[in-house]
C-alpha cells in the first residue's frame, strides 16, 4: 500500500477528523488508522470487527487506533494482536502524535460535501453518555480558524460545508464574549458569498440561539435539515436521561419552524429500551416520531456503557429492548417512505457526489442521470422510489 488508509466509525466528528488526519498524514506510507466510536456496546464490537479486517486486508502495514474506543476502552483495545499502536483521542490532529511535520497546515482533499469540526467535547452528564469520557471538555474552535477551514475547503471545490461537534450548540460559550452558534453561521455566510449550501449536523434543540433560528427558518443556503440530539419521546425517560429539554420543548420548536419552512426536513437521535422504560413510555417514544414527522431517524437500542449511572439503574430485559428497536425502525422507515413518495415529481437540486447519488438540501437522497459531475448541482425530477432513492 502507498497513501495512508483511514477506516472511519461513527459520528460526523469523526469523518471531519479523519480528513484532517488523511491530509496530515499524506506523506506516509504503509499506514493503516483506525478512527474509533464506542458510543455503544454495539460501536465498540463493529469497532474491533474493523481492526481485524484492517489487518486481514494490510498484513504488513502499521496500524494504528484512535478515536473514542482508543480512549474509553484503552486497555483492551490495546491488547489486540492486531493493533500496533493507540493515539490518543485528543491528540489525533497534533503532527507530533505521529511523528509528522507539522510547520503548515495541509490542503484538504477535494471533497463536493465537507465536514468542519468546530466543537468538540461535552460538558453535559447525560446519564447513558461515555463521550465526555473519550472528548473531554467542550471547546471550540476561533471564528477566524473556523473561516479558514471554510476557504480552505470552498479553494478545494467544495459545494457543501457541514459543521459538526459533540455538542454543536455549545460552541463558542469558552471564546471571549462567549459568542453563540448563529454567531458563527452568520460569519461564514457573509464571508463565502459563494458558498452554495451549509449544512449543521446534530444539535441540542434548546441551545438553538435566536439568530440562528432564524438562519434555519429563512436562508435559502442553510439546508432545511434540522437533526435532533433528541433521545426519547417520553418526559421521565428524558428526565433519567438528564437531557435539558422536554418533549414539549421539542414538539414546540419543530412547529415554530416548520411554520416558517415548511419543507423543512427533520431527524433525531431515539434510544429504545433506556432503563426503566415501561410499554407506555415506549409507545411515548413511537409516537414523538409522528408529532415531529421525523424522517431521518437513528434508532439505537440501549446498551449499558461502563461507569455510567444509567448502566446502575434497573435494566429492560435485551429481548425487549431489540423487539422495541425494530419497533421504532418499522415506524420510522413508514415515515420515511412516505415522505419521500411526496417528494416524486418536484424538481430537486442535487448536489452530484461519486457513485450515482446525490442529496437534495433535506437530504433526500437522489440517483443522478448517467453521466452526472461531482462537485456539481442538478436539477433532477424523480418518477418514483427505488431501494430507498428518489429515482
Amino acid at each position: 500500500m502507498n497513501a495512508p488508509q483511514i477506516v472511519t466509525l461513527g459520528c460526523r466528528m469523526n469523518i471531519a477528523e479523519s480528513e484532517r488526519m488523511r491530509a496530515m498524514l499524506a506523506g506516509e506510507r504503509d499506514l493503516v488508522v483506525v478512527n474509533s466510536c464506542a458510543v455503544t456496546g454495539e460501536a465498540l464490537r463493529q469497532t474491533r470487527q474493523a481492526i481485524r479486517r484492517a489487518r486481514r486486508d494490510h498484513p504488513q502495514a502499521r496500524l494504528v487506533v484512535t478515536g473514542c474506543a482508543a480512549e474509553i476502552d484503552r486497555a483492551s483495545i490495546g491488547t489486540m494482536d492486531e493493533v500496533d499502536a493507540l493515539v490518543a483521542n485528543a491528540a489525533k490532529l497534533d503532527p507530533r502524535a505521529w511523528n509528522v511535520p507539522g510547520e503548515a497546515p495541509a490542503m484538504p482533499a477535494a471533497r463536493t460535501r465537507a465536514f468542519i469540526a468546530v466543537q468538540n467535547g461535552c460538558d453535559h452528564a447525560c446519564t447513558f453518555c461515555v463521550i465526555p469520557q473519550g472528548r473531554g471538555a467542550s471547546r471550540s474552535l476561533t471564528v477566524a480558524r473556523v473561516l479558514e477551514e471554510v476557504g480552505q475547503h470552498c479553494a478545494a471545490g467544495a459545494q457543501e460545508i457541514v459543521l459538526t461537534g459533540v455538542d454543536l450548540t455549545s460552541w463558542g460559550h469558552d471564546l471571549p464574549n462567549a459568542p453563540r452558534l448563529g454567531t458563527l453561521v452568520q460569519a461564514i455566510l457573509d464571508t463565502y458569498p459563494r458558498l452554495c449550501r451549509l449544512r449543521l449536523s446534530s444539535m441540542d434543540g434548546i441551545e438553538i440561539d435566536p439568530l440562528l433560528f432564524d438562519l434555519i427558518a429563512h436562508e435559502a443556503r442553510v439546508m432545511p435539515h434540522l437533526h435532533l440530539s433528541l433521545q426519547h419521546g417520553a418526559d421521565l425517560i428524558l428526565k433519567r436521561m438528564k437531557r435539558r429539554h422536554s418533549r414539549a420543548d421539542a414538539v414546540e420548536l419543530v412547529s415554530r419552524l416548520k411554520a416558517l419552512r415548511p419543507g423543512i426536513a427533520v431527524g433525531a437521535d431515539l434510544i429504545a429500551g433506556f432503563p426503566t422504560e415501561d410499554a407506555g413510555h415506549h409507545a411515548e417514544n413511537l409516537a414523538i416520531i409522528d408529532a415531529l414527522d421525523i424522517v431521518h431517524a437513528h434508532i439505537f437500542p440501549y446498551s449499558p456503557r461502563p461507569g455510567t449511572p444509567a448502566a446502575r439503574m434497573p435494566q429492560v430485559a435485551r429481548e425487549v429492548v431489540k423487539a422495541r428497536a425494530a419497533d421504532l425502525r418499522a415506524r420510522a422507515a413508514a415515515r420515511r417512505t412516505a415522505w419521500l413518495g411526496s417528494l416524486v415529481g418536484e424538481t430537486l437540486p442535487v448536489l452530484a457526489e461519486r457513485g450515482g447519488t446525490g442529496y437534495a438540501p433535506n437530504y433526500a437522497p437522489v440517483a443522478l442521470p448517467e453521466g452526472s459531475t461531482p462537485g456539481t448541482i442538478i436539477d433532477v425530477t424523480p418518477s418514483g422510489l427505488r431501494e430507498g432513492l428518489l429515482a
